[in-house]
């Protein structure tokens, strides 16, 4: 009955069967199917339908925290009296910049305390991991902040804030940014994924049209195309490239600068457990030390 519970508890966030079923991976009638189920079993109706919507009754007013304490109960079962005897597997979904910057050193402050446990990294883009935390697949991501609030049963915590800059080929002359925009070639971050927005709100604020030559979303490839001679663009302050002293100009937008948040994504119901805690304190204590990148502007 745990599985009916749990898509009980979804419909209630969602409201309708459909949208519940698309977030948990059921189809609408597998919903229904186990909304009737659980019902049944418990001889009382818990929805009132009308149309599409599913509106919880008193009924179901009065058993949805009764389900949820449920679920966290049976959850806390598994859990062992001290992380350090931990066997399970924990997933954590990162953005690539991130998996290949700070998490290596997350993980090993993770498995000194926690050395039994088994860590699933699992990659994507912040729009795709936040789904997969919302939907229970993975346990929590770090991602960028997007630009619309999240769902209301999921947690965030800031981690850091990355300033973006103009990069350009090493034999690029000029310093000003928006002259190097609108004349030169212009390599551009994704428009779709959370970073690239705010680099096209950034281009709609300042009217600028750049000629774009290309469109990629991963940072460390936008890099690679800007150092071979493509064109300039706009990056944030992260990734491999900070590390291996790229052959290219930083330039800075002074006060035209605007920032991505990285944040750590959770649902609400797990934020205060043991482990959860402890990696958001291991990802807090790597994300607030000092980072030197060797760049060099200009």
């Amino acid at each position: 009955m745990l599985r009916e519970l749990k898509t009980f508890i979804a419909v209630t966030q969602d409201g309708t069967f459909a949208a519940a079923g698309q977030r948990i991976g059921l189809t609408q009638s597998a919903v229904s199917a186990q909304i009737r189920g659980l019902e049944d079993y418990l001889g009382m109706a818990l929805f009132d339908r009308t149309g599409r919507t599913a509106v919880l009754n008193a009924a179901g007013s009065r058993v949805l925290p009764m389900a949820e304490q449920i679920i966290e109960i049976f959850a806390s079962m598994s859990k062992p009296e001290s992380l350090s005897d931990f066997r399970g597997v924990i997933k954590i979904g990162a953005i690539s910049t991130f998996q290949t910057g700070l998490l290596p050193k997350v993980l090993v402050k993770l498995h000194q305390n926690a050395p039994a446990l088994e860590t699933k990294l699992v990659p994507g883009v912040s729009f795709n991991l936040l789904t997969q935390v919302d939907a229970g697949n993975i346990d929590l991501a770090i991602v960028i902040k997007p630009g619309f609030p999240l769902a209301k049963d999921l947690h965030s915590e800031t981690l850091s804030r990355e300033p973006f800059v103009l990069i350009a080929p090493s034999k690029t002359a000029g310093d000003d940014c928006f002259t190097l925009i609108r004349e030169q070639p212009f390599i551009r971050y994704d428009r779709t994924s959370f970073g690239g927005r705010m680099v096209s709100q950034f281009l709609r604020t300042h009217r600028l049209e750049p000629k774009v030559a290309l469109e990629i979303d991963e940072i460390d490839a936008i890099v690679k195309m800007v150092e071979s001679g493509l064109g300039v663009a706009l990056v944030p302050l992260a990734g491999l490239w900070l590390e291996r002293k790229a052959d290219l100009r930083v330039i800075s937008l002074g006060e035209f600068t605007f920032n991505r948040e990285l944040i750590v994504v959770m649902r609400h119901a797990n934020r205060q457990s043991p482990l959860h805690m402890l990696i958001g304190r291991c990802l807090h204590e790597v994300a607030e030390q000092p980072h030197i990148h060797g760049l060099r502007e200009g």
